[in-house]
């Protein structure tokens, strides 16, 4: 009798170890397909665009010719809204998160705000242009202008920067805080020089990969009135803007050869965009954390 038990318990274990390797095998798979297809898209990407990318290129305004047209005014208005967007999600979103985590109790508002945070960070991003050209746009009489558009991307990122934060100062282990307690420290004490610095180079890091997120969005600037053909850098808040992806939409959507390859440059100037936050990010963790060990 033990036996026969003992051979069905090796027949399971045969089974699954056998269905563990076919999935194995099938995520290597599906990894090498979702690789092999980036890198391709990436060299195609490359192969168009990088012979157009120069200083010229970088500092040249759009044009109806390809070989004038460049891509400074989209990338200033990047700049423009991603910078101010970022920062204004920043202030909020941090302060939002240690609101919740830090001070507010387990009331059922507290669970209902939570989950309704959670949801808007799944929202569709067009929903957020159509709020702020509501808002921003119309009511709030700002029209189509850069503060507008990052007012938009600021909703936009709040709800993933408020997660991420949380997270952070979730991480930061329950006896830090008790220590601070104990020696007398006042609740804003304790969370201001203890909590805080602690789960810093988390949350930066998470508003950085935010930021890297809304670059490449397009549906919400859109919606909100942002232009697609700029021929002018913008000089404040209430200039009207273009950014990168629209630029290479436009571009893209051009029927001369000329076009599509500027906007492979201006993918190329894109995905560079993106390694330098995403490095930066890297950058900033580390050195947070060196310090904190220290």
């Amino acid at each position: 009798m033990q036996y026969i038990e003992k051979e069905k318990y090796q027949q399971r274990l045969v089974k699954r170890q056998r269905t563990g390797k076919i999935f194995e095998i099938m995520c290597i798979i599906s990894i090498t397909i979702g690789i092999g297809m980036l890198a391709l898209l990436l060299w195609y990407v490359a192969d168009q665009g990088l012979h157009k990318l120069d200083w010229q290129f970088l500092i040249s305004f759009p044009s109806r010719f390809p070989e004038r047209a460049g891509i400074y005014g989209a990338l200033l208005g990047t700049l423009y809204v991603i910078g101010t967007g970022g920062l204004i999600a920043f202030v909020l979103g941090v302060g939002t998160a240690i609101y919740l985590e830090e001070y507010a109790n387990d009331t059922r508002l507290s669970r209902i705000l939570q989950v309704n945070i959670a949801n808007l960070a799944g929202v569709p991003s067009i929903v957020y242009g159509i709020l702020g050209l509501e808002i921003f746009v119309r009511f709030a009489g700002l029209g189509r202008s850069v503060l507008a558009g990052s007012l938009t991307i600021a909703l936009l990122i709040l709800p993933i920067v408020i997660i991420a934060s949380q997270e952070a100062l979730k991480a930061v282990p329950s006896s830090i805080r008790e220590g601070g307690f104990a020696l007398g420290a006042s609740k804003w004490q304790v969370v201001s020089i203890l909590v805080i610095p602690q789960a810093f180079a988390s949350i930066l890091t998470g508003v950085i990969l935010a930021v890297s997120r809304a670059i490449g969005e397009t549906a919400p600037l859109i919606v909100m009135g942002a232009l697609t053909f700029v021929p002018f850098a913008p000089d404040g808040f209430m200039s009207p803007f273009t950014v990168l992806p629209i630029q290479i939409f436009n571009w893209v959507s051009r029927p001369q050869h000329g076009f599509h390859e500027i906007a492979a440059a201006g993918i190329v100037v894109l995905l560079i965009t993106l390694i330098l936050l995403n490095s930066v990010a890297i950058f900033l963790r580390h050195k947070f954390s060196k310090n904190l060990e220290g």
